[in-house]
């Protein structure tokens, strides 16, 4: 049983080695990331990592799976964008601080069937309000960088969150628990 990994991401392949998974390719899908107007954020999400999923799949032969995940930071209704400058990051971390936000983490497999199966986690995280000191040393460090919500659990940042409810892996990019449970319904062997 082959599995393609739908992602350029060396997170993603970190968190699949957690569960003892290595993908024998991996794949990224080249697809248009743009929200659609009034688009809800797991909405999104679920399209995003449905889209990765069929694009990569599209160029392979039946009978191999292809997973992919896509991770959103929303606020409310609204998107956050991966950063990409310094300024977005502060704003983006200024309308974060001492507040709570909801980080949502699609997974959809295709299985050798061709059906395409899906989980959505969705995980709030609450950061404490930042001193003005610690918002500009972050932003010093470049964490920031293509980061949705311009952070990284899995860095430096963790220390400024007050709170998690959810998948700590699904903020990370890869919810495991959906994972596993998504793979082993369709036969890959998981210990």
């Amino acid at each position: 049983m082959r599995l393609l990994l739908a992602s350029a991401s060396p997170r993603r392949l970190d968190l699949l080695a957690r569960i003892g998974v290595t993908p024998d390719a991996v794949i990224p899908a080249d697809i248009d990331e743009t929200p659609r107007k009034m688009e809800r954020p797991a909405d999104y999400a679920v399209r995003m990592a449905d889209e990765k999923a069929a694009a990569v799949a599209a160029g392979e032969p039946p009978g191999v799976l292809v997973l992919a995940a896509d991770t959103v930071v929303a606020a409310g209704r609204r998107i956050l964008p991966k950063t990409e400058d310094e300024a977005e990051a502060r704003a983006t971390l200024s309308l974060l601080s001492g507040r709570r936000h909801r980080v949502l983490s699609a997974v959809t497999l295709i299985g050798e069937d061709g059906r395409a199966r899906r989980r959505l986690s969705t995980t709030i995280v609450a950061f404490k309000p930042f001193h003005p000191q610690e918002l500009e040393a972050y932003l010093r460090r470049g964490e920031w960088r293509g980061k949705a919500g311009a952070y990284a659990i899995q860095g430096r940042a963790e220390a400024l969150v007050r709170m998690i409810s959810g998948s700590h892996s699904g903020v990370v990019g890869l919810p495991l628990f959906e994972t596993r449970a998504l793979l082993r319904a369709a036969g890959y062997p998981i210990g």
